[in-house]
């Protein structure tokens, strides 16, 4: 399956804060794209735009899949996930006291899922082994590093085309974190998923992308076409060379 997302002229907000200034990207077939900022400049906002849950007041979101071209401004959020669109939000948002297994299967209610659910779960235990160890847990009781394997592994049971990733990093060790994007890449090196990752983590973003944005206060600031060039922007040493770049 081919696609491509093209976010053009984005603008959104909440009341009379604006949130997002004309922003544009695209996202093509099994790429890897990051979304790099720091707080509060958009970046969620954009995730949610994505997903259906907040409207942009101007501009135009288009996934093509297979060369038949989909408004997702048009789209409720479950049709959304019915073209192949997976979030794993910041904050992670399980629900604490179902078990780790009925999280997972929570994440398998879109139909093209459901014959799916078998291989999709035995995946998901195999990405991340601590899962199938505690697949009778509650979420809520588990650290947050495993909460975030278990945000990823929902996601993955879907089976997704177009993974967009929130804010991974976030109250995470440096440990934890090196080890949640690495299996994120993995993900798309093994199952050719194309990744939209929103990441204030310059650093560890870097790792696994294969291109990637700037935005700063709602604006895209810089499009690196590469790898070097996102590491060797100015931008990015002003914005990220220092407490912003551990």
């Amino acid at each position: 399956m081919a696609l491509e997302l093209a976010v053009s002229g984005v603008e959104a907000g909440y009341g009379a804060v604006r949130a997002l200034a004309g922003v544009s990207l695209h996202v093509n077939n099994g790429e890897t794209v990051v979304l790099l900022g720091t707080n509060g400049n958009g970046k969620s906002t954009l995730m949610k735009c994505l997903m259906g849950s907040v409207r942009p007041t101007a501009g135009t979101i288009t996934l093509t899949i297979d060369g038949v071209a989909h408004d997702l401004t048009r789209l409720t959020t479950e049709e959304i996930v019915n073209l192949g669109v997976a979030l794993v939000p910041e904050g992670r948002r399980l629900f604490p006291k179902l078990t780790v297994e009925e999280n997972l299967m929570l994440g398998a209610y879109r139909p093209a899922a459901r014959a799916k659910i078998a291989d999709n779960m035995a995946l998901s235990y195999d990405t991340f082994p601590v899962l199938k160890e505690r697949r009778t847990q509650l979420a809520g009781t588990m650290s947050g590093g495993q909460q975030q394997m278990l945000a990823i592994a929902r996601a993955l049971m879907s089976s997704p085309t177009l993974l967009l990733v929130d804010e991974p990093s976030v109250g995470l060790s440096p440990l934890l974190v090196s080890q949640t994007i690495a299996a994120i890449g993995d993900l798309k090196r093994r199952f050719g998923l194309t990744v939209l990752m929103a990441e204030q983590n310059f650093n560890q973003a870097l790792k696994i992308a294969d291109r990637g944005y700037i935005i700063v206060h709602g604006e895209i600031a810089y499009e690196g076409k590469s790898r070097d060039e996102l590491a060797n922007n100015a931008l990015i040493k002003e914005l990220y060379l220092g407490a912003a770049a551990h």
